[in-house]
């Protein structure tokens, strides 16, 4: 089997496997609904005191919100994808059998991470965002150029959470406790890629930093693509460039955990 069969049925596997949580993802279509419904009242009041907050009017801050509850379980926000499986591997030992399949270890959680992400986006995400469509007014473009581009900056989104959470996932290589690290995770997922507030809202330098770390191609960058307010190509740009900085850097940090199960493993 060719690479790009097996890491194709990889990815199958990943989206087959999440496909069979059916109630989990029932509970997680109406959880991320009823969250979405929290946020909107809350921005709704905010934008009403502030208007255009962040460069966005109040039908693109309901928007932001709902596209926040579809990504949310699609890009592991918060953590909770492949990762927490990966740390107990290496917690047991079990990772030094992956690391002698002849097979990318990177490549490989990758392949499955992307499977789950599709499951996910398709499977809790598509009804929540549709829902509040709805009920509200919000600015979804009519334009398919714009969804295509969307598309494009959702696909890159799903590479840089990987890129993010498989370098926390290495740290149990060192960690004896790896809770410290996922907690982590999920304070910077929540308020480093958008999900409480958008990137555009933060103000001088703070706004200027958060924008810059890759947390904001997850959700800032694909939302202001959807609704207009980024040019495609340069936001493409932006989220590649992380996505190659946070491979390469999980390369390089895969490479000397490899030495170091061999020096202990001998």
């Amino acid at each position: 089997m060719g690479a790009g069969r097996l890491y194709g049925a990889v990815a199958a596997g990943g989206f087959r496997r999440y496909a069979t949580y059916r109630a989990a993802t029932a509970a997680g279509v109406f959880t991320n609904t009823v969250f979405g419904l929290i946020l909107v009242y809350t921005y709704l009041a905010l934008w009403d005191e502030k208007p255009h907050l962040g460069g966005y009017d109040q039908a693109q801050a309901v928007t932001f919100v709902w596209l926040g509850q579809a990504l949310y379980a699609t890009l592991a926000i918060q953590g909770g994808g492949f990762e927490i499986e990966f740390m107990e591997r290496i917690r047991t030992g079990e990772v030094a059998i992956d690391l002698y399949r002849p097979v990318d270890l990177q490549a490989w959680w990758l392949a499955s991470d992307v499977g789950r992400a599709l499951f996910q986006l398709l499977g809790r995400g598509v009804v929540p965002f549709v829902f509040g469509a709805l009920v509200f007014p919000t600015a979804v473009p009519g334009d398919v150029g714009r969804w295509l581009a969307f598309a494009v900056a959702v696909v890159l989104a799903m590479v840089v959470s990987f890129g993010i959470r498989y370098l926390v996932a290495l740290s149990g290589f060192w960690l004896l406790d790896g809770t410290g690290a996922l907690q982590t995770l999920m304070v910077t997922g929540i308020f480093c890629s958008g999900m409480a507030l958008p990137l555009n809202a933060f103000p001088g330098a703070l706004g200027e930093v958060v924008r810059a770390l890759p947390w904001a191609a997850q959700l800032q960058v694909p939302a202001d693509v959807l609704m207009g307010k980024a040019d495609p190509v340069p936001a493409f740009v932006f989220q590649a460039a992380w996505a190659v900085v946070l491979l390469a850097a999980g390369r390089l940090v895969q490479l000397a955990a490899a030495r170091r199960v061999v020096v202990q493993g001998g």
